[in-house]
């Protein structure tokens, strides 16, 4: 169902579009990978116009049990709980296991950095646009210099 969406989509906005290929390629992949589960909860806040935040819910974590990697446009946040650590509870409320959770980034995002702050793990992100692909006047000149 979902995929067909994206394929009716393109079919609508293609002949408008030049080179968005490969972002209606990821949407697509995205709609339709099965997120098996919903932990660790995390928040995507939007800053300003140029500044997000990935916030997570990471209780009970300690900077050396999580791994922050960036490869291309995917971000992967790995938790990896020590099997000991649960030795001598009676009850356990919290939520403790291992996780993987990834994220698909824009081309123009870059990760400024990650802090740990009681039991929220805060990933800064920031849109960066290079001055070619800022917004410009186009002036005209003539056709033969456009060709020759």
């Amino acid at each position: 169902m979902i995929n067909n969406t994206f394929e009716l989509l393109w079919r609508d906005i293609s002949p408008f579009s030049v080179g968005f290929d490969r972002t209606i390629d990821t949407l697509s992949l995205l709609a339709n990978s099965k997120q098996t589960s919903n932990y660790p909860p995390y928040n995507i806040r939007k800053v300003n116009e140029e500044q997000y935040t990935i916030e997570v819910a990471v209780a009970g974590f300690e900077e050396s049990e999580l791994d922050i990697e960036a490869a291309g446009e995917n971000l992967t946040i790995t938790g990896t709980k020590d099997k000991d650590a649960s030795e001598g509870i009676v009850h356990q409320g919290l939520a403790a296991r291992n996780f993987v959770k990834k994220f698909v980034l824009s081309d123009d995002m870059i990760i400024k950095g990650a802090a740990l702050n009681n039991g929220m793990l805060y990933i800064g992100l920031e849109r960066v646009i290079p001055e070619d692909q800022k917004p410009r006047k186009i002036n005209f000149t003539s056709k033969s210099k456009l060709l020759g």
